[in-house]
């Protein structure tokens, strides 16, 4: 049985943090599921890009059933952090101990769960520094305990194969890697 990830989507997200890692994971032969948290499947991102969600987030059933749990940046992250019934399934699928990947400012969301203490180590972006001051800033990539943060658009691509890595080990992130042409992890 693949294994499932939950993608949520909501308006100004970011594009390339969301298409980026789903298509790795997809191509990995994870079952993703993007839900709209708006009330439509179409969903538009910062640059204007619209995509037709999988489902809209009400609908999806067990939230925490999933084996990870992404959330794009982007501007809708500031509007994310307004919705209680969103950091309520963060902090939900937290309390299940499965990861969940958060790029950008997306790791805010981490913080209004109250998931993130002074004791974690993280990163985002660096727009976030004032929330998030004791984020890692010479790091794309940062794992620590379920959590898989990155810096921004630009970091994209090796936040998802890092999402491949957690799931499947390094040898199918390698597989994925050397499928795309993506320079080897040096270390």
């Amino acid at each position: 049985m693949p294994l499932s990830v939950l993608v949520l989507l909501a308006d100004g997200f970011e594009e390339i943090e969301a298409t980026c890692p789903v298509d790795l994971l997809r191509r990995a032969g994870t079952t993703v599921i993007m839900a709209s948290c708006e009330s439509s499947l179409e969903v538009t991102g910062r640059s204007r890009i619209s995509m037709r969600a999988d489902s809209l987030l009400r609908e999806v059933e067990n939230p925490t059933e999933f084996d990870l749990l992404v959330l794009p940046g982007g501007p809708a992250v500031f509007e994310l952090r307004k919705r209680e019934e969103i950091i309520s399934l963060i902090s939900n699928f937290a309390g299940s101990g499965k990861p969940i990947g958060a790029i950008c400012a997306a790791p805010l969301l981490l913080l209004d769960a109250q998931l993130l203490d002074k004791k974690q180590n993280y990163t985002a972006h660096i727009s976030t520094t004032e929330e998030l001051p004791l984020m890692i800033k010479t790091e794309a990539v940062v794992e620590y305990g379920q959590f898989i943060t990155s810096q921004g658009a630009g970091t994209a691509l090796e936040f998802g194969l890092r999402l491949i890595r957690r799931l499947y080990g390094h040898e199918k992130e390698e597989e994925i890697r050397v499928s795309i042409h993506a320079s080897p992890v040096l270390s």
